[in-house]
């Protein structure tokens, strides 16, 4: 049965590309997805009263038609006559620097009386000499449209009007102001607002004034917030600005104005607006960010009756720039916006102006738009590289890290560099590369662990069921060939120790000695293969690969060994007999698999290399050690000291190998272990050149140290016997096991 995760992971790899895809599709404006746009605009909202400085800006006052005003002076539209009387007010007695208009003087005012007089003087008094005398020496102060452009003239005033963007108005009354420049030979216009239509001022008005800015925004947000407002707009073929930027101009001393495209960047989309110098960041369609310094009253308030009957403070006005507009709530000139629901629109123009002259106008250059692709295909690269390889809680960790990064940088870029980036759309795509990482762990992965557990849990430790649940790796239960490392433990004397137990006491004995020794092989990720009475044989390398079997294996034997004398303290409590272990552990190719018969299965290895391991194991008690590992396990396993023991030919094999035992890791060998291991490497040099004093003289050494070590004493009768009984010629110093 073959256990395989690629199918797994292409549908889920698949399922977050095409999710990144969606949002780089909408990050690019190539598709819109309503949901994603309101919770971008809350964000903003939150983002922009969060860092709002909420300070009062004094060079930008709002002259107020409000409620006293228009208890004061009657019902709006005045008189023009007031107005022009307003004009002398404002420049000749407070001082005011620029005056702009939130108000759109479209009709004629009648209010004097001369169309009544004139048609009388057409009439029937046509013929009266004195009357008709009489109507012109009145008549200039009369005709309060005059009054009212004379006291315009050679005068830094801003008049406001309407352009209307509806394909069925086609409306132009009054009179436009100069426009701003002309779209010939400017791509960019295109891309701008273009408008249908307009509502002017009276061309006697508007001429008398060199500037005007069109008062409406034609790109309130879908939920009817100001957020951001378009500073020029196209009409037939001309570019007109918005009141906030004519006001400027005027402040500026009417520079010439400069279009900044993005062709740096490869096409020609509007960038910016330059008026000597001062950079007026707008996207590609005009539009500017409306820069909030606060809730309304963030700039003084002036009733217009208080200027008229001249009871306001000189200071208060004096080189200021007033905008006339209305608070009140009978004028209809109340907006929503992300600071406040009900909020007078003159109060938005002077934000903009107060912005645009501090330069804390917030940006969306061209490149933005690469920047926030490039943000997305992190986060997806980092969801498939990251969450997979995490548990639950390390996941959850991650996902809150990377999240509270993504916002930081946002944050950091809005505060310090006065970049607008998207902020929910990250933060939702994350979210949902989370999710689906989260989704396949949870249904799909832990699916895949059981069907491991079900198949590996009889022979290998959970944790390694776990290990190998996580990882991209195909487990497979039919033979194959494999780089392996075997182990053979096997109780030594367990025959003479069980003849005198009873049943259940050699069951519980047997069972004391293999759970610890069981255990210490899972603890290094070994695999049981099978338990053969007293003895038990194991295998690293299947199912899941490992780089250091062989180095895992030795530690397992010295773990076992370790807990040796612990289990020989239990059974001295229960009056056991002590028992002794010997291990082998060989290192080389091996089979692996399922294998059996058609009546009872076993995961298992087999080949030469195991059957060696079997033979060290055998070979323990000959050399009176605990453990023997060959040499292609010490090969395998360098971070060990070993200690040589011999070359020999064990049963069935020709061709002589050199085992060794390992003693412990190199970092944990005293010099006098060290000294030791060289004089048995000498020794046993010596040795097999059949320089016999030599080698005995060092093995009697070796042996006066360590009287009951078997080695030295097999040494010594060996060089004993050879001294009466030579070897052969050609002898390679080998020994040859006749048993197992």
């Amino acid at each position: 049965m073959k256990l395989s995760s690629k199918w797994l992971k292409i549908h889920q790899w698949l399922l977050c590309i095409i999710l990144t895809a969606v949002f780089l599709a909408h990050t690019a404006g190539w598709m819109a997805i309503p949901t994603m746009q309101r919770v971008e605009n809350i964000l903003y909202d939150l983002r922009l009263r969060a860092t709002m400085p909420n300070t009062m800006d004094d060079r930008i006052v709002i002259l107020d038609i409000d409620e006293k005003s228009l208890a004061q002076e009657g019902h709006w539209p005045w008189r023009r006559d007031k107005l022009a009387y307003l004009m002398d007010m404002l420049f000749d007695y407070y001082g005011a620097k620029v005056v702009g208009f939130d108000v759109v003087f479209s009709e004629a005012d009648t209010s004097g009386g001369m169309d009544a007089l004139d048609k009388l003087a057409q009439t029937e008094l046509q013929k009266d000499s004195k009357f008709l005398s009489a109507i012109e020496k009145v008549r200039p102060e009369l005709l309060y449209d005059d009054k009212f452009a004379k006291s315009l003239q050679n005068r830094p005033v801003v008049l406001g009007y309407f352009l209307s963007h509806h394909q069925e108005e086609t409306n132009e009354l009054g009179l436009l102001p100069p426009p701003l420049a002309s779209t010939e030979k400017r791509d960019f216009a295109a891309l701008l607002f273009q408008a249908r239509s307009y509502i002017g001022n009276l061309a006697q008005l508007q001429s008398a004034t060199p500037l005007g800015g069109y008062l409406n925004n034609s790109n309130v947000d879908e939920d009817g917030v100001y957020r951001r407002l378009p500073m020029v707009t196209e009409y037939k073929d001309q570019l007109y600005s918005t009141l906030s930027l004519s006001i400027l101009r005027h402040v500026m001393g009417l520079p010439p104005v400069e279009f900044m495209t993005s062709e740096d960047y490869g096409d020609s989309r509007l960038e910016a607006i330059s008026l000597a110098g001062l950079t007026i960041p707008v996207d590609d369609g005009g539009n500017l960010l409306v820069p909030f310094r606060g809730r309304q009253g963030s700039f003084p308030y002036i009733s217009v009756t208080d200027v008229l009957s001249g009871v306001a403070d000189i200071s208060q006005l004096k080189d200021k720039i007033v905008i006339v507009g209305t608070s009140a709530a009978g004028l209809l000139d109340l907006r929503s916006t992300p600071v406040q629901n009900i909020y007078a629109g003159v109060e938005v123009h002077a934000n903009i102006l107060s912005g645009l002259l501090d330069q804390t106008v917030k940006s969306r250059p061209t490149y933005i738009l690469a920047a926030e692709s490039l943000e997305l295909v992190v986060l997806l690269i980092l969801s498939m590289l990251i969450f997979p390889r995490l548990g639950v809680v390390a996941s959850a960790v991650v996902f809150i890290i990377f999240a509270s990064m993504v916002v930081a940088a946002n944050f950091y870029v809005w505060t310090m560099k006065n970049f607008d980036t998207h902020l929910a759309t990250p933060l939702l795509l994350f979210s949902l590369l989370y999710g689906v990482q989260i989704f396949f762990g949870f249904f799909f992965e832990s699916r895949r662990k059981k069907q491991l557990g079900n198949i590996f849990g009889q022979y290998i430790p959970s944790e390694l069921v776990e290990e190998m649940s996580k990882t991209d790796e195909d487990f497979t239960l039919k033979g194959e060939n494999r780089e392996m490392t075997v182990f053979f433990s096997d109780v030594r004397g367990f025959t003479t120790i069980s003849e005198g137990l009873e049943p259940q006491e050699l069951c519980d004995l047997i069972n004391e000695i293999l759970t610890p020794v069981t255990h210490a092989i899972h603890y290094h990720k070994g695999t049981i293969d099978k338990y053969i009475g007293d003895a038990i044989m194991a295998f690293w390398g299947a199912p899941l690969h490992m780089e250091q079997h062989a180095t895992a294996a030795v530690r397992a034997g010295l773990a076992v060994i370790e807990t040796l004398p612990i289990i020989n303290e239990r059974f001295k409590l229960k009056n056991w007999p002590e028992i002794d272990l010997g291990i082998g552990i060989n290192t080389g190719p091996m089979v692996v698999g399922n294998m059996g018969s058609q009546f009872r299965i076993a995961y298992t290895v087999m080949g030469d290399t195991v059957n060696l391991g079997s033979r060290l194991e055998g070979l323990t008690k000959q050399y009176g050690v605990k453990m023997i590992v060959s040499e292609s396990t010490k090969a395998a396993a360098p971070e060990f000291a070993y200690r040589e023991l011999d070359r020999v030919r064990v049963k069935g094999k020709n061709k002589p190998i050199k085992i060794y035992e390992p003693i412990a890791e190199l970092a944990d060998i005293s010099p006098e272990q060290q000294t030791i291991l060289d004089s048995v490497h000498q020794a046993l040099a010596d040795y097999r050149q059949q320089l016999w004093d030599k080698s005995e003289a060092v093995f009697n050494q070796l042996h006066d140290l360590k009287p009951n070590d078997k080695l030295y004493k097999t040494y010594l009768e060996r060089i004993e016997h050879y001294r009466e009984t030579p070897p052969e010629e050609n002898w390679d110093g080998a020994f040859t096991h006749t048993s197992k």
